[in-house]
């Protein structure tokens, strides 16, 4: 089981609704919407997809990690570098 179960329909609540704010975006620029105003929503759209990583990693930090912490040093390492290693894409994105 995934560690953001719990909240998997508040995950997928906030990404439909970023979906739209995308296809608004996409509507912007076929109406030729003033340049400003499309980086503006893209900013936005943004700062929610940073907000939905960043519960996803606590979400993995607080199950995934810990629980394969408490299956064996080994497993839980490996689960520390997985999530370092995704940590290190988002920064870098």
């Amino acid at each position: 089981m995934h560690g953001y179960i719990q909240d998997k329909d508040d995950y997928l609540k906030r990404l439909r609704r970023i979906e739209g704010q995308v296809r608004g975006i996409a509507r912007m620029v076929e109406d030729e919407t003033y340049c400003i105003d499309v980086l503006t929503q893209i900013a936005a759209v943004t700062k929610a997809l940073q907000a939905v990583s960043i519960g996803l990693v606590e979400d993995h930090l607080g199950h995934c990690v810990v629980d394969a912490a408490r299956e064996s040093p080994e497993a839980g390492a490996a689960k520390v570098r997985e999530a370092s290693e995704a940590i290190a894409r988002l920064v870098r994105s």
